[in-house]
């Protein structure tokens, strides 16, 4: 069982960059797909970006195209999410998720994964 700690969250003005990173532990990290998922105030987890076991293929929402890069080290049992260009609705909790199940790869639906980290508040102002 693999358990996940986020880290890189803060406050920063709009257009600018922030580097969420996600730290495994406990499991055979290259195993699994991982995503990033956020959460904002009073709405439902939402899907971010996603990237496959060996980080050939990635997958992202519509709204971070080409501002976001969803990135992996295996041999550092990490995941990271580079956000550039950031926008004020990119506010929220950013968590990491990873799961195993077979055919289900970058999916999209937060009932797919099944860890999680604790995640990290991202605050965009303006």
């Amino acid at each position: 069982q693999v358990q996940l700690a986020e880290s890189g969250g803060g406050l920063v003005q709009a257009g600018g960059s922030l580097r969420l990173s996600c730290v495994a532990s406990g499991g055979a990290f290259s195993r699994y797909y991982m995503a990033w998922f956020r959460q904002a105030p009073g709405k439902e987890r939402e899907f971010v970006a996603s990237i496959n076991q060996g980080g050939e293929a990635t997958y992202y929402v519509d709204s971070v195209r080409g501002r976001f890069t969803i990135s992996r080290d295996n041999s550092k049992n990490a995941v990271s999410l580079q956000m550039n260009s950031l926008k004020l609705q990119d506010t929220a909790v950013y968590y990491c998720g990873a799961h195993t199940r077979l055919g289900l790869g970058h999916s999209t639906d937060s009932r797919t994964y099944a860890y999680w980290g604790q995640g990290t508040q991202v605050t965009v102002s303006s």
